[in-house]
């Protein structure tokens, strides 16, 4: 843990809770179009204003779910080469995962950062 971590305060419970549910809220797209960008977003923009570590983790869910959009649909153009039907599977389960991760992390006050995420809201 770096010392800028031990000299913040603990999250509240509420506040890991409405974190996680950043992350979470990605999980919409299975039956929402477009849930996995607008869940985050829209859960962010509510909230972001009541604590910086709400503030942190909506932007790091919302870049992840840019990242893995944008991943999806150049894996949708690549099916007409087959690669993109393995490459859309990867992407699929890498994004369950990392988001259910991300979210379990939250919960316990741990900030977590995505692996491979570009990040294009600072």
């Amino acid at each position: 843990m770096s010392d800028e971590q031990q000299l913040l305060p603990a999250p509240s419970k509420e506040v890991r809770q409405w974190a996680m549910f950043c992350h979470l809220s990605a999980l919409l797209g299975i039956w929402i179009p477009f849930g996995t960008l607008f869940g985050p977003l829209i859960l962010w923009q509510i909230k972001r204003e009541m604590d910086p570590f709400i503030d942190a983790q909506g932007k790091e869910a919302l870049n992840f779910q840019i990242t893995v959009a944008i991943a999806s649909a150049i894996s949708l153009l690549l099916m007409v080469v087959v690669i993109g039907f393995f490459l859309f599977g990867l992407i699929a389960i890498g994004a369950l995962v990392l988001t259910i991760i991300a979210g379990v992390k939250a919960n316990e006050g741990v900030p977590y950062r995505y692996p491979f995420t570009w990040r294009l809201i600072k």
